[in-house]
């Protein structure tokens, strides 16, 4: 039982500085390359941060035995939940004034709307689904429209900073003068990292699950979310210091 905990514990360190290293070398390239902004934060560091419960999740249902989709959607839903808490924490650390006021509204407005949309298409799918398996084969019906809906937040964002042109975020990092190559190669190994405690994490989760009867949805919910929710807070946290507002809001949305 002991052993479980410090392997979670292990595995939470893990995730929390390797998240950093990604977002950190993310962030790097899209200075290299000219992307800048809420486009940043929402495509290149929130995918970076979200590789935690991408992979949880895929290896609860692939991996673990038996599977355990219950932990795959208890981590997503808790995620989405944790997050939203840590514009709560950046608030608080923002002394100089209240946090959402520092921010450029139109962008965030616009995905925190298209995000709302596609979190209520998932929940009704969680409630249809015990209506009908809503399923073509082994696939559900509902997983091509979240995937569209994210493309275009994705596209609405990039279409935006496009009309505001904005000016470029002066966000310093530690591999100005690196080569682009050994940054995505650094982002690369660091993303590996990430990606491995990841699955560990699922496997954890499950013994966890077993060991203390709390159940796949509980410790999914609370453990597995809170966990693969740390890259985010240490993303934001570091982009706040720095001043990078827009950012670390973004990341979060």
């Amino acid at each position: 039982m002991i052993s479980v905990w410090i392997q979670f514990i292990i595995c939470v360190l893990v995730i929390a500085y390797t998240g950093r290293l990604v977002a950190k070398y993310g962030d790097a390239i899209a200075e290299k390359t000219g992307v800048g902004g809420v486009w940043v934060g929402v495509a290149l560091l929130a995918l970076a941060t979200s590789l935690p419960e991408l992979f949880t999740g895929i290896s609860a249902v692939m991996f673990v035995t038996p599977p355990a989709p219950d932990l795959a959607v208890g981590d997503l839903f808790g995620s989405n939940a944790f997050n939203l808490g840590i514009i709560a924490l950046l608030d608080i650390a923002h002394r100089s004034t209240p946090l959402l006021a520092a921010a450029t509204p139109g962008g965030h407005l616009r995905i925190a709307w298209l995000g709302l949309i596609l979190l209520f298409v998932a929940a009704g799918c969680v409630l249809l689904s015990n209506l009908s398996d809503m399923g073509i084969g082994w696939i559900g019906i509902y997983s091509p429209i979240i995937i569209l809906l994210f493309l275009l937040i994705l596209r609405r964002t990039y279409t935006y900073e496009q009309e505001q042109q904005p000016e470029p975020e002066e966000v310093t990092t530690e591999h100005e003068d690196a080569p682009l190559w050994k940054t995505y190669v650094r982002f690369s190994i660091a993303a590996a990292f990430v990606v491995a405690a990841g699955i560990w994490l699922a496997f954890i989760g499950s013994d966890i699950a077993e060991l203390t009867g709390w159940g796949d949805t509980f410790v999914g919910t609370l453990f597995l979310a809170f966990s693969t929710s740390l890259p985010e807070v240490v993303v934001s946290l570091a982009a706040l210091r720095i001043g990078a507002v827009d950012m670390a809001i973004a990341n979060i949305v």
